[in-house]
């Protein structure tokens, strides 16, 4: 009886690894995301549940976009940069609705990090790159990778972002990540690259 009972369970089909966060139906990898402003939190979504949110407007929720987009037209200088007091090459930098300022986040092995992000400073980053202008709030960031010789920009949805977070977080091994972070990373921007648009 317990060896018919274990070729059931076998036999069973696998409960997804993710649920709706509205309904609870299973989702398939490359599912869709929404994101709940006020708390900084992603929600995993079926293709209809995203349906009755939008990228914008005073929602709980906001719908985030899939695509990325690489901005060939984006220069962050040197000095521009110095004064974001980033430690790292990696950032993004998404404007906050419940907030009401941009935030300036970057991934470590502890997770997210914020640093304080001056008006002035998003100013004339702004002022001289105006595509970030119009930038979505919330849904989109500005993901600005400076880990390689060229810098790379990209207006990328929000769960990319925290893809990478997550990415950085849970394969960080040491004191200076170890090959294998720093394989995945380059793996990720590849891929985001690969599929953005210009």
């Amino acid at each position: 009886m317990s060896s018919f009972a274990t070729l059931q369970r076998l036999a069973r089909k696998a409960e997804p690894a993710e649920r709706c966060g509205l309904c609870g139906l299973g989702l398939a990898h490359g599912h869709r995301h929404l994101i709940d402003p006020a708390n900084r939190k992603l929600v995993c979504s079926c293709d209809p549940c995203s349906l009755l949110f939008y990228e914008s407007g005073a929602t709980k929720y906001k719908r985030v976009p899939r695509d990325a987009r690489l901005l060939r037209d984006v220069v962050i200088s040197d000095g521009q940069w110095e004064s974001l007091m980033i430690p790292i090459g990696l950032a993004f930098f998404v404007e906050s609705s419940a907030e009401k300022r941009v935030l300036a986040l970057y991934p470590s092995p502890a997770g997210s990090m914020e640093s304080l992000l001056s008006l002035s400073a998003w100013t004339d980053i702004v002022s001289d790159n105006p595509t970030l202008s119009k930038m979505q709030s919330d849904v989109e960031a500005l993901l600005v990778n400076r880990l390689e010789h060229d810098a790379e920009y990209y207006l990328a949805p929000i769960d990319k972002c925290y893809e990478l977070v997550g990415l950085i977080r849970g394969n960080w091994h040491g004191f200076s990540g170890g090959t294998e972070v720093w394989v995945k990373i380059r793996k990720f921007f590849k891929e985001l690259k690969d599929g953005a648009y210009a």
